[in-house]
């Protein structure tokens, strides 16, 4: 995928990230800028299939629609159904065990093409600064819940 692959290690097993990953409506506890995540479809395993949020995007709140796959072995993945603001939003997680059993790394990967025009240096350091922001977040909810 073109964009942004970020990784940190988690002391916590994969599994426990996964779930926090998929919690989407806990996402406003932890998940800076995340405003609101509401999720409107789930599969018959009860994981979200459709989802929407609502962020703070520094220069203005961006509302947007995703959708997620789950055909990722040890993860999962989602892209945005385009709108006003966002021509391409698509991205994944993937949960690693160590191994030497201390934890988990956590890969994200994340491209964002909004529909409005931004240099290209400005929208990867964007994109860098989400994937950071979101894997210190996971990393210290999981964490503390461990």
């Amino acid at each position: 995928m073109e964009g942004t692959v970020q990784t940190i290690d988690v002391s916590a097993e994969p599994q426990r990230i996964y779930e926090i990953a998929i919690d989407l409506e806990a996402y406003p506890e932890w998940a800076k800028g995340v405003k609101s995540a509401q999720v409107t479809e789930v599969d018959d395993q009860g994981r979200p299939t459709v989802a929407d949020f609502t962020i703070d995007a520094m220069i203005k709140e961006i509302s947007y629609t995703l959708e997620y796959d789950y055909d990722r072995d040890n993860g999962f993945g989602w892209a945005a159904r385009p709108n006003n603001d966002i021509a391409v939003l698509e991205g994944s997680y993937q949960f690693n065990a160590l191994d030497n059993g201390a934890g988990t790394e956590v890969v994200y990967a994340l491209r964002v093409e909004p529909t409005f025009k931004v240099p290209g240096f400005l929208r990867r350091q964007a994109e860098k600064q989400i994937v950071g922001t979101a894997l210190r977040g996971l990393k210290n909810q999981a964490e503390a819940s461990a």
